[in-house]
């Protein structure tokens, strides 16, 4: 079992899906932390199902996105990534609002097998 982390923060930017081999979607997005004296823009993805997650907010929205690492190897390079698999959209004072639902075709991080990635 891969291990979580979150991270909360302001969405920046969200980009468009992008579509793979197989079928598979990867679509980015950018969080920025401001809890530090300098502010830090982390780039998170969403991968196939959990895409839709994305289009219930918007840039400036406050949220928490719980992740996980993942780092492969892809012709003859390695990669790092960070992928998120929840989201939740936070109210201005912090506290947590509902938490956004998951697709219905959502599965859990760890059914995620690297060389089903094109990257």
């Amino acid at each position: 079992m891969s291990k979580s982390f979150e991270l909360e923060g302001t969405i920046k930017e969200i980009m468009e899906t992008k579509t793979f081999k197989n079928d598979f979607t990867k679509r980015e997005f950018v969080v920025t932390e401001d809890d530090d004296r300098y502010p830090q823009d982390i780039k998170l993805a969403m991968i196939r199902g959990n895409c839709a997650l994305l289009d219930t907010v918007k840039p400036g929205d406050k949220v928490r996105v719980t992740f996980s690492l993942r780092g492969n190897l892809y012709q003859g390079r390695y990669y790092t990534d960070l992928q998120a698999f929840k989201l939740e959209r936070l109210e201005p004072d912090g506290s947590s609002a509902e938490p956004i639902p998951l697709p219905a075709d959502d599965f859990a991080p760890d059914e995620i097998r690297d060389e089903d990635m094109p990257f």
